[in-house]
């Protein structure tokens, strides 16, 4: 076979092995390093961690099966591991990105019954020695992973709005952009994994996607701070939502600038003022409003009041300095919220001002 000539090289077997072993350090520092090195100001999510030094752990593994088959190579062999590869892969995959959502509502072990399939049809090819059901199973494979990838798609979008309707700032929560990028190369991953033929250039790209994987995981594990579990609402909470909320957000978080606190999530804010966190979710859909609107309106507007002083005062100061000083944690969400607010940029909006 062209694959295993390929993978015989020296320098293949160097590139493997180079790959096996950063796989099993990064799950090492996963699994045993406490707090982050890329983001020591982050405390990540447990289960986010736990699931990523997993996938890692396979990664290595199926990099060893591959190595013992290129040595034996069989039939028979073959099939077993690219059996071990589909009934390992694909659930450690799919618990790294339902764990990016923090939701233990989700739960992975519908995905092994999901997997039945493959490999019913994977015995089958070493009952009859032979790979003409190869095809299917690289099919029902990849058909597999792009479901996960279109729930997964419905699934950030309701984690995007759970954070808006809790979260004040979105810097090290959001997941949408890292979700697409690591979906795009674990395709790549399983499509590889499923193929029946090899060549140089595959096998090589195939090494550096897994590098890139590593790369990119420890990341966003590092990176995405841990929150409290998405759950929802009590079923037996009443409808009827207090009128004093209005009053009492007025009151505590506007005139006692409450705003300007750097995360403030709607259950401390809820706490703050004496009610729960399911009557102040309902007033603000009331409104109109999710909760990151409410609290960025303000600092909006406590920036522009911030920049009239300056100017009266004819202070010299920046838009960033006055965004930070205004409760904003990145002058980029800044820049998103002013837009979005007063329907111009900042720059424009200051320019504007001095005519």
């Amino acid at each position: 076979m062209e694959e295993l000539t390929i993978l015989k090289n020296t320098s293949y077997l160097i590139l493997y092995g180079g790959v096996i072993m950063l796989s099993v350090v990064a799950a090492l520092y996963l699994l045993l390093r406490r707090g982050n090195a890329i983001a020591p100001e982050v405390t990540s999510p447990v289960r986010l961690r736990r699931w990523a030094a997993a996938f890692l752990t396979v990664c290595a593994m199926s990099h060893l099966f591959w190595i013992i088959y290129i040595f034996h190579p069989s039939h028979t062999n073959y099939v077993i591991v690219c059996v071990l590869d589909i009934v390992l892969l694909i659930p450690s995959i799919a618990g790294i990105m339902l764990s990016m959502l923090q939701d233990r509502r989700r739960p992975i072990w519908p995905v092994w019954p999901m997997l039945i399939p493959a490999v019913v049809l994977s015995v089958l090819s070493i009952i009859r020695g032979d790979k003409a059901l190869f095809p299917a199973i690289a099919i029902y494979i990849v058909s597999l992973y792009a479901l996960l990838v279109v729930y997964m798609f419905f699934g950030v979008r309701d984690y995007g709005r759970w954070l808006r309707d809790n979260y004040a700032d979105m810097e090290h929560k959001e997941v949408w952009q890292s979700m697409l990028v690591l979906a795009g190369f674990l395709l790549f991953f399983v499509m590889y994994s499923c193929t029946t033929e090899g060549n140089l250039v595959l096998v090589f790209l195939f090494q550096i996607d897994c590098i890139i994987i590593i790369a990119l995981l420890l990341w966003r594990v590092e990176t995405l701070q841990q929150l409290s579990e998405n759950t929802p609402p009590s079923a037996s909470a009443p409808p009827a939502i207090p009128a004093s909320i209005g009053p009492l957000l007025k009151k505590r978080c506007e005139d006692g600038q409450l705003y300007l606190q750097h995360d403030l999530t709607l259950a401390q804010l809820a706490q703050i003022i004496g009610t729960n966190r399911y009557y102040l979710s309902q007033h603000f859909a009331q409104q109109g409003l999710t909760y990151n609107a409410y609290i960025n309106g303000l600092r909006v507007r406590h920036f522009i009041k911030l920049y009239q002083k300056a100017v009266a005062s004819q202070r010299i100061v920046t838009a960033q300095q006055l965004a930070f000083e205004s409760g904003f944690h990145s002058y980029s969400t800044f820049s998103a919220t002013f837009k979005q607010n007063m329907g111009t940029t900042v720059t424009a909006w200051i320019r504007s001002t001095k005519k």
